[in-house]
């Protein structure tokens, strides 16, 4: 399982995502969880990180489900039209 951290913002996201992508490659299952429950402030790069993250675990042959994603995520995601992609669980 992959975690996110309690803040994730532009400054935070190109080092959560490298630190993402590098746990994802050490997961042999084929279905990747990204636990979102310790996120509490965010910004639209928590979108851009989640989606970049899908796109490298599709490149990988795994798919990616998100666990606990906050409801305000999940609205942003819907003003930007990108709510069915990011998968929750």
């Amino acid at each position: 399982m992959l975690v996110l951290p309690a803040d994730l913002t532009r400054n935070q996201a190109t080092a959560c995502l490298q630190m993402l992508v590098q746990g994802l490659k050490s997961l042999a299952d084929a279905v990747v969880v990204v636990d979102a429950s310790a996120l509490q402030r965010f910004d639209s790069s928590a979108l851009a990180v989640l989606l970049e993250l899908r796109r490298e675990s599709q490149a990988q042959g795994k798919s990616l489900r998100i666990r606990a994603l906050p409801e305000r995520l999940r609205d942003l995601g819907n003003v930007y039209g990108i709510a069915e992609l990011l998968s929750a669980e």
